[in-house]
């Protein structure tokens, strides 16, 4: 199994290819160079694992949520590729990867936060599995960090992500005390976006690439000063 993936909904750009279970990748923290990177990257990859486009049996595309514009390049961009070659599409949450960053063990929690700007995060709560990965707890959703976001029971929650940081860390202090861990800079990758794929083609939870949507979770990219109050 030859699986593309494709994760550039935040400041870093990341491409994976899985050969038969080996793992390559290409990462780089490089704000608004995400459209000039992923095609040289990704044909970089498949020189390097000695295959070409038609090998590529499948690609999981991370699909947000996350920056609009890195969203809707990895969607244009996994989905072009897939219709090109008339491939399977996986679609992977973006906070889902970001979980995968806290390398927790089994049965840990992980609260997964990418900063959405204007004062609200993008939250996730997950459980690991026997296998390594995150399982949803809730539905993720776009947050005001101090005000709306509650968490599932329990505490010893492993946190990751830049939502951790926004909006001077209110999230981080809000919720202090049930915090066991918490890493700001976690970043997603496509990596994880991979492994992520290839266990939900296991699972028989693939798309056609038309399928394919992007999870924005905000309707408007700019609320008016009455809308957020501060008028």
């Amino acid at each position: 199994m030859n699986l593309l993936a494709i994760e550039t909904a935040t400041e870093a750009c990341s491409v994976a290819l899985s050969i038969d279970g080996r793992l390559i990748e290409r990462f780089e923290i490089a704000p608004r160079r995400h459209a000039e990177l992923v095609l040289p990257w990704i044909d970089e990859l498949l020189a390097t694992a000695g295959i070409n486009k038609r090998q590529i049996d499948a690609i999981a595309v991370g699909r947000g949520p996350g920056a609009f514009t890195g969203v809707r390049l990895a969607v244009a961009v996994g989905q072009g590729i897939a219709m090109a070659l008339d491939r399977p599409v996986v679609s992977i949450s973006t906070l889902a990867a970001l979980a995968v960053e806290a390398k927790a063990t089994p049965d840990q929690k992980v609260l997964a936060a990418i900063d959405a700007r204007m004062g609200e995060v993008y939250a996730g709560a997950f459980r690991i599995d026997a296998d390594g990965l995150p399982t949803a707890l809730n539905s993720e959703r776009l947050h005001i960090p101090s005000q709306s976001l509650t968490l599932p029971a329990g505490d010893d929650w492993l946190a990751v992500g830049s939502g951790f940081a926004a909006v001077d860390g209110a999230l981080r202090i809000k919720l202090a005390s049930r915090l066991l861990s918490c890493d700001p800079e976690a970043l997603p990758h496509a990596r994880a976006v991979a492994r992520l794929g290839l266990a939900a083609m296991a699972r028989g939870e693939t798309i056609t690439a038309d399928q394919l949507e992007p999870a924005y979770l905000r309707d408007k990219v700019a609320q008016t000063l009455v809308e957020r109050g501060k008028a």
